[in-house]
Parts: structure tokens; sequence; C-alpha cells
């Protein structure tokens, strides 16, 4: 089993302690509010996700042959949402990111309660990280 194929089983185990969607969000919403903002120098159009109402930033770097995310919101569902792809996929090597979409989110209920303005947004965060991947490989 691969690497991300063990943290979606434990991500899926962690979000299915709450019983019901709103109670996940919330929990995302807190892990948010303790993400590290992303430093102004890299909040820049250069790295902003069009198409998301709120400013949505994200950053990718490969290093020694693996794909690390960043990202920052000035709305802290989105970069709850946002975050939480960056942290199930930083680490991983673009083989395996390349083998792990992120619809799983579904089993846990989380894609489906978005509004759909978010859930594009969550559409074009994991399609920079696919383009990393990609470009990596």
């Amino acid at each position: 089993m691969s690497s991300l194929e063990e943290k979606k089983l434990a991500l899926l185990d962690e979000l299915n302690l709450f019983s019901d969607v709103y109670e996940r969000l919330d929990y995302l919403i807190d892990e948010a509010r303790d993400m590290e903002s992303l430093p102004a120098e890299r909040c820049v159009e250069a790295n902003r996700i069009e198409g998301c109402l709120s400013n949505l930033w994200f950053v990718a770097e490969v290093r020694s042959g693996r794909c690390w995310f960043l990202c920052d919101a000035d709305s802290l569902v989105v970069k709850s949402i946002a975050g939480l792809l960056c942290r199930f996929y930083s680490g991983a090597t673009p083989t395996e990111i390349l083998a792990l979409d992120p619809s799983f989110l579904r089993e846990a209920g989380i894609t489906e309660h978005l509004s759909s303005n978010r859930r594009n947004a969550l559409t074009r965060v994991w399609g920079r990280i696919k383009a990393c991947a990609e470009s990596a490989k």
C-alpha cells in the first residue's frame, strides 16, 4: 500500500470521528486557523488561484523527487479545504499523487456540502497539484 493510500485511510478515519459534515467542516476550519500563513511575498498574483471569490494562493515545489504544497486564503473555509489537499499531498512522489485523486473526500461528506464556488476552488487546487506532479515525473 502506498503512503498516500495509508494517509487516505487515516484521514477518512479521522474525519469519520465527527458525526455530521458540519462538525467535519468545523474541524477543518480549526485546522486552517492553525496553519501557518504564506509570507506576503508569496501572496502574489502569479500564485493566486483564479475562479475563486475569495483570494486563494497556492505554491508548489519539488524537492528531492517529492512534491510540497502550501496555500493561504482570506476565507477560512477555502483555506481549510485547500489546506487539506496541500497537507494530504505534500511529501508524496509524483507517481503517488497521480495514482490517487481527491475524489475519496466524497466518502467523508466533504465535497457535496460545499458551494459550487468552493468546489471550483478545490478542483483548481487539485489541478495545480496534479500539474506539479506531472511536470516533476
